[in-house]
């Protein structure tokens, strides 16, 4: 059993900024030591033996020759663009300056 405590929870959540209720509280003290139980019983299956695998079915990458084809000149590309400046796509600024 994991040592997750209401304390615990309520120091996370001061950490975090988070405003929790006392019922709260709980259910994460609940939830969290779950997670930190179901983790320990993972590791403790987990030895030598077995090798680490982030893929259950052995994967390869499939690679074809990179072979230059008739393609829209810069022209024909930008002829059905709503702007274009200098010869490329104009489009609106979606980020702050910030």
């Amino acid at each position: 059993m994991s040592e997750i405590t209401p304390e615990l929870v309520r120091h996370l959540a001061g950490l975090a900024r988070i405003e929790v209720t006392d019922a709260e509280v709980a259910q994460f003290a609940s939830q969290l030591a779950l997670i930190v139980d179901s983790v320990a019983t993972v590791k403790a299956a987990v030895n030598d033996d077995i090798k680490a695998t982030s893929h259950p079915i052995p994967m390869a990458n499939v690679f074809r020759e990179d072979v230059v084809r008739p393609s829209l000149t810069q022209a024909e590309a930008l002829s059905g663009a709503a702007e274009s400046e200098s010869g490329r796509f104009k489009v609106s600024a979606i980020l702050d300056a910030d």
